[in-house]
């Protein structure tokens, strides 16, 4: 049975991804900023949950909400960096304050809990470390810019660590997920700029506008999201990127197609600007 740490424990993907490790004999370390949350959604769970409150843009929270879980279970397995939120407007209307708490709970907070993971992770020879992202850290449209840049910042970090950590025996994995029915897009759960610009109605409302339509009816399954991330983290060599929800899918397609256009597009451009070779 594995030991698994995961963020942003109270709803959504979190909620389930503990519910789903319960129900499989595991043990888990969960976080959340309402820890009570986690309690009513795990009753009777006994010795096999550990819930601690968490923070995660708070480095000395995660310090000690990773200590306190390897105190208790005596190492970790799985951590999942799960905790973060959506903010949705276009580049312009998200003030300074709003875009640096974004990129403190999406980009930040995956390092805050990712460093303080890592020496017991290296101290053991062996982990997985699960970076919840998003198809948004694939490709963006209008609206989702500075949301779609925390994504894209830990899609970076993700590669980065896998090489880092791989020759160590541990494996780092980015899920980009698509449109799932979780409550990540109601109004309780994304945010929305405080102020609006009249000229972005036409791209960045219509976002909006999708997005609270689609809120509820999202095509994702997200218990079979936690399914196969689950099987994912166990593998014995998991995929760097793993793209769950056909919408997520078409994503990965469009952007290599685009990827692939502009490099041929620009093959001859792009070779005129080395050093001359003897």
């Amino acid at each position: 049975m594995s030991i698994w740490f995961i963020t942003g424990a109270s709803r959504g993907l979190g909620r389930r991804m503990v519910q789903a490790a319960l129900a499989a004999g595991d043990s888990v370390v969960a976080t959340a900023r309402q820890p009570e949350a986690v309690l009513e959604a795990a009753p009777g769970a006994g010795d096999r949950l550990f819930v601690h409150a968490l923070d995660v843009a708070d480095q000395a929270q995660a310090i000690a909400a990773v200590a306190a879980g390897v105190e208790r279970f005596g190492g970790l397995d799985v951590v999942v960096n799960n905790a973060g939120y959506g903010v949705f407007g276009a580049v312009e209307e998200v003030s300074d304050d709003e875009a640096r708490a974004v990129f403190d709970a999406n980009v930040f907070g995956v390092l805050n809990v990712t460093r303080a993971v890592l020496p017991t992770l290296r101290a053991q020879g062996s982990g997985r470390i699960v970076n919840i992202g998003s198809s948004a850290g694939i490709a963006v449209g209008a609206g989702r810019g500075i949301y779609g840049a925390t994504k894209f910042a830990v899609e970076a970090v993700t590669e980065a660590m896998r090489a880092e950590l791989a020759p160590l025996g541990i494996h780092v994995t980015v899920v980009e997920l698509g449109s799932f029915r979780t409550e990540f897009l109601a109004h309780g759960e994304q945010r929305r700029p405080r102020v609006t610009i009249d000229a972005y109605a036409a791209t960045v409302g219509s976002l909006q506008q999708a997005i609270d339509a689609n809120d509820g009816v999202q095509p994702g399954d997200p218990d079979k999201a936690v399914a196969a991330i689950r099987a994912v983290a166990v593998a014995v060599d998991p995929p760097l990127r793993l793209p769950l929800g056909s919408d997520s899918l078409a994503l990965f397609d469009q952007k290599a197609s685009s990827l692939r256009q502009t490099a041929d597009a620009e093959r001859e451009r792009a070779s005129t600007t080395d050093y001359a070779t003897a």
